[in-house]
């Protein structure tokens, strides 16, 4: 199976990371950015149509190298598995359907990050909110 060519902007992301260029890394970056939230076995499943032989193992370990560099965000709604999306560095949050398990971007709807601010911080210097909104999406929804 032929591998399609390497994005150059991914290359230099990985680069700019301190990350060297492999196509395993090339691979799951382009898995993330076809599925956003995407558990890891959808990463794992569409990492091995392009690269039949890689491990279950280098396909986590890829995921967190990219989460720990800030190439890749992890989340991990309650009793969901953890999911990764490319959308870094931005102020927003996610909606979760409580019957399918599908989830959504939610922009924050006020001012910079974070866009909560904590009644009490205990001392620390908050610089992120995470929220996660529970419902049901429109493909669970009763039609009426």
């Amino acid at each position: 199976m032929s591998t399609p060519p390497l994005d150059r902007s991914a290359e230099s992301l990985l680069r700019g990371a301190g990350l060297r260029v492999t196509q395993p890394r090339m691979a799951v970056l382009r898995a993330v950015e076809a599925s956003p939230h995407a558990d890891t076995a959808t990463v794992l499943g569409a990492v091995r149509s392009e690269l039949e032989s890689v491990s279950h193992q280098a396909v986590y370990d890829i995921l967190d190298a990219l989460t720990r560099t800030g190439l890749v965000r992890r989340i991990q709604p309650a009793g969901s598995a953890a999911r990764y999306e490319l959308r870094v560095g931005d102020n927003h949050h996610h909606v979760v359907c409580r019957s399918c398990g599908a989830v959504a971007d939610v922009d924050c709807v006020v001012g910079s990050a974070p866009c909560l601010t904590a009644a009490n911080d205990a001392g620390f210097a908050v610089d992120e909110a995470e929220v996660v909104f529970w419902g049901t999406c429109a493909q669970c929804s009763p039609q009426t």
